[in-house]
């Protein structure tokens, strides 16, 4: 989790550039250097889910039953059917953390067409400008490489495949269950934006004191 302070505590130290006007620091310099730092941050954020417990091990974005299964799920477990649960659980998660790598190249991407008007909004927006920025940028490319590659993961799955016919029928009564695939796409790319979120807040809220000696030299350097 140490790994990704360092994105967010460079996104906050570029702001100076444009909230103190510095002389030493144009507007292009500082939206370079938040491009840098968008993009190591990126790949630290990536690497973090993308990998064995990256969700599973997580309890922040660890992915559920769906709330069909859920409601179930006691029952399940009762009739000796607990086995299944874990695994259709487990493989859920990993379906997530072998989807979430996929993400690096357009994060990047997106990065690499963020204009300077984009860039001040992050600099001087909310304290989750920036993963707003990803989400608007994102999201619908996100969805549309993960699917896939979800869909190959928990195909093996049985109790995913009885799952799926459980929500197509239930669908015809007018109640709404996602097919599975679906859930965990959109659970894994909540999961992505949710770590971003939290540690962009976390650096907005105390930079000097989440990044130490990094955010001294940097503010250090500006002053001169």
């Amino acid at each position: 989790m140490s790994r990704i302070l360092g994105f967010f505590a460079l996104l906050v130290i570029c702001a100076p550039a444009w909230a103190l006007g510095l002389g030493d620091i144009s507007n292009q310099e500082a939206s370079g250097g938040l491009r840098e730092a968008l993009t190591q941050g990126a790949g630290r954020a990536v690497s973090a889910l993308g990998r064995s417990d990256g969700f599973l091990g997580n309890p922040k974005v660890r992915i559920p039953l769906p709330d069909g299964l859920r409601q179930a799920e006691g029952l399940m477990r009762g009739l000796g059917m607990g086995k299944q649960a874990d695994e259709l659980i487990t493989a859920m998660n990993r379906a997530a953390e072998a989807a979430v790598p996929e993400a690096k190249t357009l994060l990047v991407d997106s990065i690499k067409r963020m204009s300077v008007d984009d860039a001040k909004g992050i600099l001087t927006g909310g304290d989750d400008a920036a993963t707003q920025y990803f989400k608007r940028t994102t999201s619908t490319q996100l969805r549309e490489r993960f699917l896939p590659i979800v869909q190959k993961a928990i195909g093996k799955v049985q109790l995913a495949d009885k799952y799926n016919a459980f929500a197509s029928k239930a669908s015809r009564f007018g109640i709404q269950q996602p097919k599975l695939d679906d859930y965990v796409t959109e659970k894994a790319l909540d999961g992505l934006y949710l770590m971003i979120a939290e540690e962009e807040r976390a650096i907005r809220t105390n930079p000097v004191g989440a990044a130490g000696n990094l955010a001294k030299k940097v503010f250090g350097a500006l002053g001169g």
